[in-house]
């Protein structure tokens, strides 16, 4: 795609946005749609700017089960109901916990199965088909004109986190090294992709959704759950026929995984995603060097300034900086304020991101 040249009149605020923290985050003159700003990065691989917390918005609507057993109701409606027990799509009952401002397993249910090989006969598979998914349209048609990309985000996935709330965390850890299950482990993972597929296929129909979010933990603060052979025996394939589906409609594949699961990023390249936001506990520049030209990485700052203390013209030099190292041509990394330093964004430093990026970009 042809290069756009920077042009100081895009700084010039147009709109004001709601955040997560109760203030609002400008919206620049942008020389593009922030929907094509945001595209053009994930997808197209082609940045015109590094995208921030303004281009997108999240779609988790209410006709999804999981959505609302996990408190996680995201579209144009509020929620009107209280979170407190609800069922999420295979029918396993999830508490809300105020205190943690999310959901849990119901405890005092025992999971469906212990072992993979009982799963053909315990698993009831949503009826996908008989959603409303026409009301849920109409309910969220203001987000497909709100010139953002809209990202549908799958919670508890298709994958590990999926495993644990059919069988538990030991026994799903279990699974993985136990050759008895190895072969119905396959068979499950597969008809799990076969839904999301499926899934993918109504989101992108009835809301024309840009992108999509696949949430699957994989690690602790420490470690990872499980091995990388595991990891590529058992999700690899079904990560790749899942992102080629997704790339077949021209859609975006984002992945969210907390942990320190740094390691492991070779299969969330291999499998076809096209970014991640790595918690702060890995080496985030490390893999934007490694990964970047494969993955979007979310890259934690190590040189960050005191928000309190810093002068503006030192936020905008931090943000020039941090420009400078991460928009090398044929990678992309995005600044990770959002979920892990988002005193960081500040007004000068987020519009000298901006800007530095912009001028970067059009360079190249």
């Amino acid at each position: 795609m042809s290069k756009i040249p920077f042009d100081e009149k895009e700084l010039k605020v147009v709109a004001e946005v709601p955040n997560f923290f109760g203030t609002t985050n400008p919206v620049y003159d942008f020389p593009v749609s922030a929907k094509e700003g945001y595209t053009r990065f994930y997808r197209d691989k082609d940045p015109v700017w590094m995208p921030s917390d303004v281009e997108s918005t999240t779609l988790c609507p209410s006709i999804i089960p999981d959505n609302i057993a996990r408190a996680f109701v995201f579209e144009a409606e509020p929620w009107p109901e209280p979170y407190d027990k609800h069922k999420d799509m295979f029918g396993i009952e999830w508490i809300y916990v105020p205190v943690a401002g999310g959901s849990m397993e119901n405890p005092e249910i025992p999971h469906l199965f212990e072992d993979v090989n009982d799963w053909e006969e315990k698993i009831v598979w949503p009826d996908i088909d008989s959603w409303d998914w026409e009301k849920s349209a109409k309910i969220n048609e203001p987000l497909r004109n709100n010139g953002k990309a809209n990202t549908m985000m799958w919670l508890n996935g298709m994958g590990f986190e999926r495993l644990v709330s059919f069988m538990g965390f030991e026994n799903a850890a279990l699974a993985l090294v136990d050759e008895d299950q190895a072969d119905a482990l396959h068979a499950l993972l597969h008809k799990l992709c076969d839904l999301y597929i499926a899934l993918v296929d109504k989101s992108v129909q009835y809301y024309d959704i840009d992108g999509f979010s696949l949430h699957d933990d994989w690690g602790s603060q420490k470690s990872p759950f499980f091995s990388e052979e595991a990891g590529r025996e058992f999700f690899l394939p079904e990560f790749i026929r899942y992102n080629e589906h997704v790339h077949s409609l021209g859609k975006y594949s984002d992945l969210h995984s907390c942990g320190h699961i740094e390691d492991r990023c070779g299969i969330f390249a291999d499998g076809g995603f096209d970014s991640w936001t790595p918690m702060p506990m890995n080496d985030t520049i490390a893999l934007y060097e490694k990964y970047g030209d494969k993955l979007a990485i979310g890259v934690v700052n190590d040189e960050p300034f005191d928000p309190a203390t810093a002068t503006e013209e030192e936020q905008r030099a931090a943000a020039r900086k941090f420009a400078e190292r991460f928009t090398k041509p044929g990678k992309r990394g995005f600044f990770s304020g959002f979920y892990n330093a988002p005193g960081q964004m500040t007004p000068a430093f987020r519009e000298e991101l901006y800007k530095a990026t912009r001028i970067s970009y059009s360079k190249q």
